[in-house]
């Protein structure tokens, strides 16, 4: 029975368990059970702290599992990343109180606060920096106002949390982030590894694409197929009006409305746009 561990909490759980959900596979139901057993699939899913689903995955214990980029990279375990989920999209960065100017030369000797000790220590490393990193489990952001460091390093989706405390992110990013799946490094993807894999990039096109229908001149098909080459290739069948054509192709979502006026300027008619229910590409 193929083993896969799943965020227990937060915006990283909800997402997973919503696409596996439309994947085919059971819900959780209770939000406090630990495992749910598919007998129908085959597959048993275990609900873990995102810290810790890495560890389990690198040790053997279990096959794969969702977590964030960047908590996999934290944990310093053997775990290879076979598919990203697109969503969660997060950055990892240094920030320093908005008033004064930091560069990631000025982190020599500082004292660094962040509940990602390891990717920090990491990059530290890598930038021969030499700076004193302190492990804080959260609220990282009042460490410097309470004088337990000079900056931090964590998370940064919006921004919102930095600013309210008066922080601002300086340096590049030391990872950009989002959910992944994750496996053992060195182990091929079995068979079973990989229909659930597929079934979730299936879910995962649907999400992100829209299929899109149109009528046009046959004199105008090769120019309207040009804005609209789909994944592997456009539908294109006869109507019953002589010399045109219907054209049926999927599109990336958020260019949905600029192919359209695109299509529009070219002569094409009855554009329409449909939801996707699942996709294998």
């Amino acid at each position: 029975m193929l083993k896969v561990a799943v965020p227990n909490k937060g915006s990283l759980s909800e997402k997973a368990m919503a696409i596996l959900t439309e994947a085919g596979y059971p819900s959780r139901g209770d939000s406090k059970a630990l495992t749910v057993v598919d007998k129908r699939n085959d597959v048993e899913f275990f609900f873990l702290r995102p810290k810790d689903i890495a560890i389990y995955v690198a040790s053997g214990q279990l096959d794969l599992g969702i977590t964030g980029r960047d908590l996999a990279a934290d944990c310093r375990e053997e775990t290879e990343e076979v598919l990203a989920l697109g969503f969660g999209d997060s950055t990892f960065r240094f920030a320093a109180p908005a008033d004064e100017q930091w560069s990631i030369e000025d982190l020599e000797g500082a004292r660094i606060a962040t509940s990602y000790p390891n990717l920090v220590r990491s990059y530290l490393r890598a930038n021969d920096i030499d700076a004193s990193v302190i492990r804080l489990e959260g609220a990282v952001e009042i460490s410097i106002k309470l004088g337990v460091a000079n900056v931090i390093a964590d998370v940064v989706s919006t921004g919102r949390t930095l600013r309210t405390q008066g922080l601002a992110p300086f340096g590049e990013p030391i990872i950009s982030s989002e959910a992944v799946v994750v496996g053992r490094k060195g182990h091929e993807v079995t068979q079973e590894q990989r229909v659930l894999l597929r079934r979730i990039e299936g879910i995962l096109h649907a999400h992100n694409y829209l299929m899109l229908d149109y009528n046009v001149e046959a004199s105008k098909l090769d120019e309207c197929v040009a804005i609209t080459p789909g994944i592997s290739g456009p539908t294109v069948s006869p109507l019953a009006l002589d010399e045109w054509r219907a054209v049926r192709a999927m599109v990336p979502r958020e260019d949905a409305n600029t192919v359209m006026d695109r299509l529009a300027a070219v002569g094409a008619k009855a554009i329409l746009a449909s939801e996707i229910a699942i996709a294998r590409i």
